[in-house]
């Protein structure tokens, strides 16, 4: 059986990792690269830079920023934004992407979808779908570049982006964005039942069992999350050491896991004994004889 993924997104906006609340507000957070060190360093299984103002200007996605962040990537990167061509693509895997991600473009451009998967392979293919309530039960696709809702829901246009060659979905719910409040179980869970490729469920994230109910409540293949993993340290290996815990079957191979710990409520390790903290803090030398 395939392990469930975590993987943690970086969204850039002119050059700096953001916070983003409801694709509204933007909060600095700091610079790609040590953000990337430290998703490393707290074993993460894949990193996706989304830059959301590359190609504002026509100007194509930042490469620089890529090559940039892919010297201290040691999981799979995933680059996104600003791609509008095969050249774009084939610029990003030379620069040291495994993956690309396409938002807009699956929309303006889908036959895109096609080139890259033929040039490159349906694995390097992720298609972004962000997907906002439409008020009556249902989810409509949200175009970041208009700033509205679309006609196409987001299981037609994964089935789509599917039938091009696409190897991934990634959908993220604009609604949960930054909220903390869990990820969209009903818009998971529909889409990944009606597709037949791996959907990474993203925006809502703020707790590890908001992970856990995402994973035993759909058939999404893998949890992204931006804002959750910035906050709080360890909170990759936390996160998976509560996944383990819950019998969800996770990479936990690093040289640090809590898989002997308890959990607060808040989803942290909970504190030890003091009768432990002594032992550990206080321990007995014996004299030496001369």
């Amino acid at each position: 059986m395939l392990k469930k993924r975590i993987i943690g997104c970086l969204i850039v906006r002119d050059g700096i990792v953001v916070q983003s609340i409801n694709f509204r507000s933007y909060l600095p957070v700091g610079r790609p690269k040590i953000a990337v060190e430290y998703l490393n360093r707290w074993s993460i299984d894949e990193i996706a830079v989304l830059d959301i103002t590359a190609g504002r200007n026509g100007d194509g996605p930042n490469v620089r920023l890529v090559k940039e962040v892919s010297d201290r990537c040691f999981v799979p990167l995933t680059a996104g934004g600003g791609i509008r061509s095969l050249r774009h693509v084939e610029m990003l895997i030379q620069g040291g992407a495994d993956k690309i991600s396409v938002n807009t473009a699956a929309l303006e451009t889908p036959e895109l979808i096609t080139e890259v998967a033929n040039a490159f392979g349906s694995q390097s293919v992720i298609v972004s779908i962000d997907a906002v309530s439409d008020g009556r039960g249902g989810h409509r696709v949200w175009s970041f570049r208009e700033r509205r809702a679309l006609d196409a829901t987001p299981v037609e246009h994964a089935r789509r982006a599917e039938g091009r060659g696409a190897g991934e979905i990634l959908l993220n719910s604009v609604d949960r964005d930054g909220s903390k409040a869990g990820y969209d179980i009903g818009l998971v869970g529909e889409l990944a039942s009606k597709v037949g490729i791996p959907v990474i469920a993203l925006g809502g994230a703020g707790h590890p069992r908001h992970f856990a109910e995402v994973f035993q409540k759909t058939a999404a293949a893998a949890a992204a999350a931006a804002n959750y993993f910035h906050f709080t340290e360890h909170s990759v290996i936390t996160t998976k050491s509560f996944l383990e815990r819950d019998g969800l079957g996770v990479r936990l191979d690093g040289e640090v896991n809590y898989q002997d710990s308890g959990f607060a409520r808040t989803g942290r390790i909970r504190k030890k004994d003091d009768l432990v903290l002594d032992e550990l803090r206080f321990v007995p030398v014996e004299p030496d004889e001369l």
